[in-house]
């Protein structure tokens, strides 16, 4: 029997800007959802990519995720998720704001 080694917090962290960053790159594949990412954030596309290599972004990506239900539920089937982990990921990205 194998025995499990409990993952770290860096461990967690990174899986979570990961996944931050794929939900990124999500948003970014459908104009429609790109825009409304968008407005949301006051970003323009010329200042998108800057703004992603900044970890504290990436919080605010899954949080545009997690407020719109379909918009979480396609995501979560893209990457074949259960859609708490897109949750779980955020509170790892920034515990104390969420």
């Amino acid at each position: 029997m194998r025995s499990k080694t409990p993952i770290t917090s860096a461990e967690r962290r990174a899986a979570a800007e990961q996944l931050a960053l794929a939900a990124l790159a999500f948003l970014a594949a459908d104009a429609t959802r790109l825009g409304g990412f968008l407005a949301a954030t006051g970003l323009g596309p010329e200042n998108l990519r800057e703004a992603a290599r900044n970890p504290s972004f990436l919080p605010g990506v899954l949080d545009h995720v997690l407020s719109d239900e379909p918009m979480l539920i396609a995501f979560a089937a893209e990457e074949s998720i259960d859609p708490k982990v897109v949750a779980q990921a955020r509170q790892a990205l920034a515990p104390s704001e969420h």
